[in-house]
């Protein structure tokens, strides 16, 4: 079994178990008040407006757009407020409410008149609140966890309009057919974000060979199929191998990778997520990597540079063989059935994705010249570079189990919440 795809799977889990990525609302998003038309000499510009309320104070509202200036509301007496549910677009299922339930954190679209420099004088205000959207998110987030599988494209059939994944573990690698239909939604992740919203609406002729795939819906009986509800999908680098140098000023960090031998660099962002693997945990992960291992097959670590040898265990003392009980366990280590970062696991309870999630948080400051590290990067652009999307140090051990020259793609986006928009759940 290929050791280190199957890391390299279950660190990409990590991000995305939380929620697939909710949809947008039923506003578009807005860059801040908007005039509509031309007015004549003397007349006031009709305005909008869509963002979150960040303050209230009696009438006066301060909403946040998606970017652009703040916007300053006064919701005029004769103004009408209604209270529409997530994804609904007709305001005739909408219901009235009153000023004082709006909270901050709702969503809100204002319509009005212009009173100033991004300030508009309310007469309509349009709510979705936070409260809904969290509920909504919770359902989406449960049914991606339920319903949803992840894993790597292997292949793309567009005229049969089915992409096979295939999805690796410690137990060994199946494939399933996605199959699409017109009702089916397909979003591509942005090269430079992680972020379910920020992904694009596409095609199936946008869907990649060696894309990370992860789709909602329902499964045949014998689960070798799914019929895609939602399905995003992206280019994710994996990069293992030891840190060469760390500007934490800068935010940027570069890495001498073990699998291509060239030097990557990227750079960290206030969600990028940093994680030390306690040497105890990273041990017994090892050990059962070594398990499903050819005989006489070299580790990663054979690429690492002398004196780089992987550290004994926590006590300084060589690790004995076998998995100690309360260690990795005899689950199915890392995808199970349920794929990267959600649906159920095949071997039982254990699930090492929550596992890894939960260990120490670092800073940058922590990462020093010649700490092997494993990292989930976004695909970049030519001008912005990758982000870091997952980083777990401590990896020493891990790198030398896994087998020599295998892909590298044991890190998924999903891995961040679960599912698209929710936690990496969240797709």
């Amino acid at each position: 079994m290929n050791g280190k795809k199957v890391f390299s799977i279950v660190l990409i889990s990590l991000t995305s178990a939380g929620g697939a990525g909710l949809a947008p609302w039923c506003f578009a998003s807005s860059a801040g008040p908007q005039t509509q038309g031309q007015s004549a000499p003397g007349q006031v510009a009709i305005a909008k407006s869509i963002g979150t309320i960040k303050s209230i104070n009696g009438t006066a509202l301060t909403l946040t757009p998606a970017s652009g200036p703040e916007v300053a509301v006064t919701i005029q007496p004769n103004a009408r407020i209604l209270r529409l549910a997530p994804g609904d677009k007709d305001l005739k299922t909408a219901s009235t409410m009153q000023l004082q339930d709006l909270q901050v954190g709702d969503t809100v679209r204002v319509r009005g008149l212009a009173s100033g420099v991004n300030a508009i004088a309310a007469l309509e205000v349009v709510v979705i609140t936070h409260s809904a959207v969290e509920a909504v998110s919770d359902q989406i987030r449960q049914d991606w966890q339920k319903r949803g599988l992840g894993g790597v494209v292997s292949a793309v059939d567009r005229a049969a309009g089915t992409v096979t994944i295939s999805i690796s573990s410690l137990g060994g690698k199946k494939t399933i057919a996605v199959r699409t239909s017109k009702s089916s939604v397909i979003r591509r992740y942005a090269p430079d974000s992680f972020k379910p919203e920020d992904a694009k609406v596409i095609t199936l002729q946008e869907v990649k060979v060696d894309d990370q795939l992860r789709a909602r819906g329902n499964r045949n009986s014998d689960g070798s199929e799914l019929a895609a509800e939602e399905i995003f999908t992206g280019a994710f680098p994996y990069v293992e191998g030891l840190v060469k140098s760390v500007d934490a000023g800068a935010g940027t960090i570069s890495v001498q990778d073990v699998l291509s031998r060239k030097t990557v660099q990227l750079k960290t962002t206030a969600d990028s997520q940093l994680h030390q693997i306690p040497a105890e945990m990273a041990q017994r992960f090892a050990m059962r990597l070594k398990a499903t291992r050819a005989p006489g097959a070299a580790g990663a670590a054979a690429n690492l540079p002398s004196g780089s040898s992987p550290p004994a265990g926590a006590n300084g003392q060589a690790v004995p063989s076998g998995v100690p009980s309360g260690g990795v366990g005899q689950g199915g280590g890392g995808m199970g059935g349920g794929g990267m970062g959600g649906g159920n696991h095949a071997g039982g309870g254990f699930d090492f994705q929550r596992l890894l999630d939960q260990t120490p948080a670092l800073a940058l400051t922590d990462l020093h010249k010649g700490d092997a590290v494993a990292v989930l990067a976004t695909e970049g652009t030519p001008t912005g570079g990758s982000t870091v999307i997952k980083l777990f140090s401590g990896v020493e051990p891990i790198l030398e189990a896994a087998p020599n020259g295998s892909q590298a793609m044991m890190l998924t986006p999903w891995s961040l919440g679960g599912a698209p928009n929710g936690d990496a759940a969240n797709p």
